[in-house]
């Protein structure tokens, strides 16, 4: 199968210099920061946001270099998503991220949270500093969508009345509001029309949807090893994603599991295994194809460019990721 990394070939030099960037920016007066830098921004991640932001911008700026405002954006969204993922693990007590050991587990739960708000402050420093108001609006938007996700996956732990919908919606508010917003502004910075700032962010927010769908699929078809966190263990903290809520309307018994909090031995086992064995996970697998093949429509109007079918292949590679 082939890697997201490979895909980011048409800028792969502009991630190798976000990298180094992120490490100074983030942590050029801090020595506990930088070393949180380094531990995050070297922790071996995909720079899957950075990257789409880097490759919407050289795909609107066909035949022009792109500009410090595109690379700076790069910077703000990766600074943004990190900040998440660090209280984002906080919330969820993970030790592990991506195989290494979380920022909280090695410093502790309140440089953890410092670091996230540090990012943030930082993030939006930067985001001013842009002298564009759209894109500072378009990523404000994002900071608080990420709350507000955040706010809705507390507030809704082991409710089985979950539709779909809502699920849908706090999955935009967690993962696809930040690739939305981010392709539309580096679309902006490029001066595109108003339609095309438009289908660029119908592209981040249905790839970022289809994202999310098959990530919480991998969830019960993966293992360990591969997730990098234990398998179910969206289940296990009470976060029903789509595979669980389409179980739910063919396994009665999973909702009595659920309802009870899987309090008597066994019970997350057997809930784990009654999602896989229902059809939930190749409805989900639809419902990801559907917003896959959405994000791509939505390239119709961009010239053709290395970038542009970069875009298309990692539409593509999302889902193969299942196989």
């Amino acid at each position: 199968m082939t890697s997201a990394t490979s895909l980011f070939s048409p800028v792969e030099a502009d991630l190798h210099l976000l990298t180094e960037n992120l490490k100074q920016l983030v942590g050029a007066r801090h020595p506990i920061l930088y070393v949180a830098a380094e531990h995050l921004f070297g922790a071996g991640g995909k720079r899957l946001r950075p990257a789409i932001v880097l490759l919407v911008s050289r795909a609107t700026m066909v035949n022009q270099e792109i500009t410090p405002k595109h690379r700076r954006l790069a910077e703000i969204t990766e600074m943004i998503h990190t900040a998440s993922l660090v209280h984002d693990d906080v919330i969820d007590e993970a030790e592990l991220r991506r195989g290494v050991p979380t920022v909280h587990s090695s410093f502790g739960n309140r440089i953890a949270v410092l670091a996230g708000d540090f990012l943030f402050a930082q993030a939006s420093w930067y985001l001013a500093n842009l002298d564009n108001l759209a894109v500072v609006k378009l990523l404000s938007e994002v900071i608080k969508d990420f709350a507000e996700g955040e706010i809705q996956q507390g507030l809704n732990r082991f409710d089985t009345s979950l539709t779909i919908e809502a699920y849908l919606e706090k999955s935009y508010y967690k993962t696809a509001s930040l690739m939305a917003n981010s392709s539309k502004a580096a679309g902006l910075l490029s001066a595109v029309s108003p339609d095309m700032a438009v289908n660029l962010y119908n592209y981040g927010r249905h790839f970022g949807l289809a994202f999310q769908i098959v990530d919480d699929i991998l969830d019960f078809t993966s293992s360990s090893e591969t997730l990098g966190k234990p398998a179910g263990s969206d289940l296990k903290s009470g976060n029903l994603t789509a595979p669980v809520l389409y179980a739910l309307q063919e396994k009665p018994y999973l909702e009595t599991l659920i309802e009870r909090e899987f309090a008597q031995e066994g019970d997350l086992e057997q809930a784990i295994a009654m999602v896989r064995d229902s059809g939930g996970i190749e409805r989900s697998r639809e419902l990801a194809a559907h917003h896959a093949q959405t994000a791509m429509e939505s390239l119709t109007e961009l010239p053709d460019s290395d970038s542009r079918q970069a875009l298309l292949e990692l539409t593509d590679y999302v889902l193969s990721r299942l196989y």
